[in-house]
């Protein structure tokens, strides 16, 4: 049966009424609700939109941090047949909201309380906008403002005139009608409204537990944001459908407040299963690495001879303990007693794994993890497919790849002319199911490219290995080409500099039917500062910004002839100069996505001086002015 969302929650309900389905965290401790409770509170949310005047296919934009009343505002927005178009907390300019919100045809605004100052600063934009709803009190609401209490209040009444009048209107909703329009920024410059519809959704959360069980004692503790469809299917969605439960991150007065909070609550909360994203994965191992230094050097060393073992033993994962390694099994097992299993009780002590999601994650970050017992495994989707295509599993994994296909759902590998490729030739991605989106939102042409006789084309390339496990290599359309037109995918070269050098913290190439590859580079300024210092000179003398530049480009020549690194990737597509930016790619600046994968296009555009002096004979010499001024 092609279920609504309202279905499946409703089958959850019945099934696991006296479950817990969501913690939160006001005050001291995480609280339960359980599954017959969400759905009084939905029932009655529900009733006060229809009171206020929310109807069928009406659009509802939702700009809140993650929390109960998030996923139960969701829930009631659909009951009543509107469509929810999630927002990005992160937005930060007025324009990027201004767009959203007209261009989906928002008559209302669901908004938290410290995201209320950026509505109200746009308001006058957006004469659309009938009502806007405000979660958290606030003293002195303005004329088009409503409480959530006061929407409760007139949900009640409503529900004491006509008790049934929330499933009377829910149950004229379709599995084909749209649940959300979500906006991606993507890789390219402007944004799109995803339609994704009720079935999608529920399409894609029976494909996704083809993959992984998730057992009703299952917690979850979700630390993405709510906005983006990866925690909506794989964070609550799924978890609901197998009566496990939630738990949402304490919200702080402000994000960073909110970012302490999350190592304090999956210790509180002990989850079973993290969804996690590249950025996250690094910053945890980060943590993990300075809190080992800090016990001295020995525990350094130790730590370091482990995971070195269990590297060598562990492999991909799939072949762990193969080629002679088996020897080495105690005495993990002892590394395993008195040294990771220490590192896990930082997430609580019951981890079992993490999903990760988003852009591609380097192998070295998914060893580390399996070396400590809490394997991270790659998955691969896009929100156009709503989004999980594959992933690794407990049962089926190798690290390094994106793991196998969710059931059922067909996938080939396609050539520049839409011809499908054998097993193992690299092509595009293009991918055909019932989580395929509906279209984008008032734009025929962009769905009429990505979407052809019901094939997804994802615009992502890689390819397929003779046992079923898919491996995507990077963007298909954000290639390297050479000026004699030979083409090459960025991102494992990206990844791999980034990851391997302290110093690069964030790196674009760039060649378009150029003479050589250059690229764009965000350093890290503390670190060079602690090695130029380390040198014995003046971080603001020329000799110490020589040195500072210097060492970027030596920490790109690890990858060249004679490197550590030699032979990883062609030289031919490793940067032959650089520039260093004064500011890192970040969504507020438009330069990265949610997913925090770089956004080529508008980093190209905004550097694009920048790296046409790149191509002159100043610019190829690194110790020229410009690298200069940007370590001021």
């Amino acid at each position: 049966m092609k279920k609504t969302i309202i279905q499946l929650f409703n089958e959850s309900v019945e099934k696991y009424a006296n479950n817990v389905f969501l913690w939160e965290k006001k005050r001291n401790k995480f609280e339960p609700t359980t599954y017959s409770e969400t759905k009084k509170k939905v029932h009655r949310l529900a009733a006060g939109l229809i009171a206020i005047g929310v109807e069928r296919e009406a659009k509802v934009a939702f700009l809140a941090e993650g929390r109960n009343d998030w996923i139960i505002g969701e829930l009631a927005v659909l009951h009543t047949g509107a469509v929810n178009v999630p927002l990005s907390v992160k937005l930060e300019d007025g324009k990027d909201l201004i767009f959203r919100i007209k261009h989906s045809d928002s008559e209302f605004v669901i908004v938290s309380g410290t995201q209320l100052p950026k509505i109200r600063n746009i308001i006058n934009d957006l004469p659309k906008v009938k009502k806007i709803i405000v979660m958290d009190s606030q003293p002195g609401l303005r004329e088009n403002e409503t409480s959530w209490n006061d929407l409760l209040e007139a949900g009640d009444k409503l529900l004491a005139e006509d008790p049934v009048r929330v499933e009377k209107t829910a149950v004229y909703v379709l599995d084909t009608d749209y649940a959300n329009i979500s906006y991606t920024s993507g890789t390219t410059a402007s944004p799109k409204g995803i339609l994704l519809t009720h079935r999608n959704y529920t399409a894609n959360v029976e494909q996704a537990l083809t993959l992984v069980d998730v057992p009703e004692s299952y917690k979850t503790l979700i630390i993405l944001p709510l906005d983006h469809c990866f925690a909506h299917v794989v964070g609550f969605y799924a978890f609901m459908a197998s009566g496990a439960s939630v738990a949402t991150v304490q919200q702080g007065k402000n994000a960073i407040e909110t970012l302490k909070n999350v190592p304090i609550n999956i210790k509180e909360v002990q989850p079973s299963i993290l969804l996690s994203v590249p950025a996250l994965a690094k910053s945890f191992k980060k943590n993990i690495e300075s809190g080992i230094k800090a016990k001295g050097d020995f525990m350094w060393k130790l730590f370091n001879n482990a995971l070195k073992m269990s590297y060598a033993y562990n492999k991909e994962g799939f072949n762990k303990g193969d080629g002679g390694q088996a020897w080495k099994k105690p005495i993990l097992a002892l590394y395993d007693k008195i040294l990771f299993s220490k590192i896990r009780q930082v997430f609580g002590g019951k981890l079992e794994f993490f999903i990760g999601g988003g852009a591609l994650l380097d192998i070295n970050l998914q060893k580390f993890y399996y070396a400590l017992g809490i394997p991270m495994f790659q998955g691969y989707g896009l929100s156009e497919a709503t989004p999980v295509i594959s992933s690794n599993t407990p049962k089926k994994h190798k690290l390094g790849s994106s793991g196998i296909l969710v059931k059922p759902m067909d996938l080939k590998i396609c050539d520049t002319e839409g011809k499908e490729l054998p097993v193992g030739v690299k092509g595009e991605i293009v991918i055909r199911g019932e989580n395929v989106m509906a279209g984008y939102w008032k734009n025929p042409e962009a769905t009429a490219e990505t979407i052809k006789d019901g094939w997804l084309f994802t615009g992502d390339m890689g390819y397929m290995d003779k046992d079923d496990f898919l491996y995507v290599t990077g963007r298909f359309k954000s290639l390297l080409i050479a000026s004699d037109g030979e083409k090459y995918s960025p991102e494992g070269i990206e990844e791999e500099l980034a990851f391997r050098s302290p110093y690069i913290d964030q790196i674009m190439l760039y060649n378009n039917q150029n003479p050589y590859t250059v690229a764009l580079i965000a350093p890290n300024l503390p670190a060079m500062k602690e090695f130029v210092k380390k040198q014995g000179l003046d971080w603001n003398s020329k000799e110490g910004k020589n040195c500072a530049i210097e060492l970027i480009q030596n920490e790109i020549n690890q990858f060249k002839q004679g490197g550590k690194f030699a032979g990883m990737f062609p030289d031919r597509w490793l940067p032959a100069t650089f520039t260093l930016l004064k500011e890192p790619f970040t969504e507020q600046n438009h330069m990265v996505n949610s997913s925090m994968k770089i956004v080529r296009g508008k980093i190209t555009d905004h550097y694009a001086e920048r790296i046409e002096y790149l191509y002159t004979p100043e610019g190829k010499i690194i110790q020229n002015e410009l690298n200069k001024k940007a370590l001021e």
